[in-house]
């Protein structure tokens, strides 16, 4: 078996990303050594606990480790006020103590929704991330952002809580439908748009094997992902700075997803990858980079069969204006201004707070109306 191993370097909060076929299976031997008693609980949700939870089981049993497991329902609605409190409470009556150790088994919400119930649980329990998604693995299981939506917006509630071990089974993604898979790949790309040119080289390449199944590029694309993100976090972990980069298509991302209010008309990675070619053609019009540079990016994700445009959402959708002030609830808001995450090419993002709200009012009415 291959296993890629990427540390996280936060000094006492360090921890290993392990990427591989067949941890799930092995997950027993894999988190006995952080174990102080026997014993963990694991909160998944019913879809991801149909598919995985008897594997996991039988892998924590195999070891002598004791297990109880809570399942929630599936969906981006589960992650908020209403799931956390019932996630906390049943960890409560469950008696996990501060030295036990929680498991997160699923996608980006089960890993948001469980850490953050972590973190508050007696003031801080361990936690570890058993990502199930692709979106998961590349990005929301590394680097300790947890939390819940509210209705004035997306992650606005949470605190930044290290997990202790990330176990990324890139087997469990043969078990993914494909949009789901497209979605994670729109977190993919990104990591290429915003500091590694020759990543997106790759990807050009190599992503229509990725989606097709092949393990190798599967592997290779996590790791890179994680590589890059765990740089990131390892240099700033709380997004004073260099970690801001990471929320590249996100400003436009998150008023979108609130505009479609977080349904399954545009799942979180479609929506990054919309973004993406939005900050791209936003950069273009100031001049920052070639008009090259957005349609190189624009073809891509349509050669790998994502949406791109906002043509590309169903349904009806808010104005220019209405959309940016969606965008002024967003986390990265400082000082009231919007910070956008622009590019001078591929590969060489950088965090703008300048940026003059015409040019974005006319990107977003000229995307609007090719709808």
């Amino acid at each position: 078996m291959i296993l890629n191993r990427v540390a996280v370097d936060l000094g006492e909060r360090s921890y290993e990303v392990r990427i591989g076929t067949g941890l799930i299976g092995r997950a027993g031997a894999e988190i006995a050594p952080l174990l102080r008693r026997k014993r963990v609980v694991v909160v998944t949700d019913e879809t991801v606990a149909t598919a995985h939870l008897p594997a996991l089981t039988a892998a924590l049993t195999a070891e002598g480790i004791a297990v109880s497991a809570l399942a929630l329902p599936p969906g981006e609605g589960t992650k908020g006020w209403v799931n956390l409190a019932r996630c906390t409470e049943w960890l409560l009556e469950e008696k996990v103590e501060r030295r036990d150790v929680v498991l997160a088994l699923g996608g980006g919400v089960i890993g948001d929704l469980v850490g953050f119930s972590a973190a508050i649980l007696r003031r801080g329990v361990r936690f570890v991330q058993l990502p199930t998604t692709l979106l998961a693995q590349v990005d929301s299981s590394v680097g300790g952002k947890t939390g819940i939506n509210t209705a004035q917006g997306k992650n606005l509630v949470g605190a930044f809580h290290q997990p202790s071990l990330v176990l990324a089974d890139i087997g469990v993604l043969d078990t993914l439908p494909d949009r789901d898979l497209l979605s994670g790949y729109g977190e993919v790309v990104k990591y290429g748009l915003l500091g590694d040119a020759d990543f997106f080289d790759w990807l050009e390449q190599h992503g229509p094997a990725l989606r097709a199944g092949d393990a190798a590029a599967r592997l290779h694309a996590v790791t890179r992902s994680v590589e890059m993100k765990a740089g990131i976090v390892s240099r700033d972990e709380t997004e004073e700075g260099e970690r801001a980069l990471l929320n590249l298509g996100h400003t436009f991302c998150h008023a979108l997803e609130k505009a479609t209010g977080y349904s399954d008309r545009l799942l979180h990675g479609e929506g990054v990858a919309i973004g993406c070619a939005l900050a791209f053609e936003l950069s273009a019009r100031i001049g920052l980079c070639s008009q090259e540079d957005p349609s190189r990016v624009r073809a891509h994700l349509r050669a790998m069969g994502m949406k791109v445009d906002l043509a590309d959402i169903p349904g009806d959708l808010p104005g220019a204006e209405a959309l940016i002030a969606l965008m002024g609830q967003d986390k990265k808001v400082i000082d009231g201004r919007l910070r956008f995450i622009l590019a001078r090419g591929i590969g060489e993002a950088f965090v703008a707070e300048d940026v003059p709200g015409d040019m974005v009012q006319k990107v977003l009415a000229d995307a609007l109306a090719g709808r």
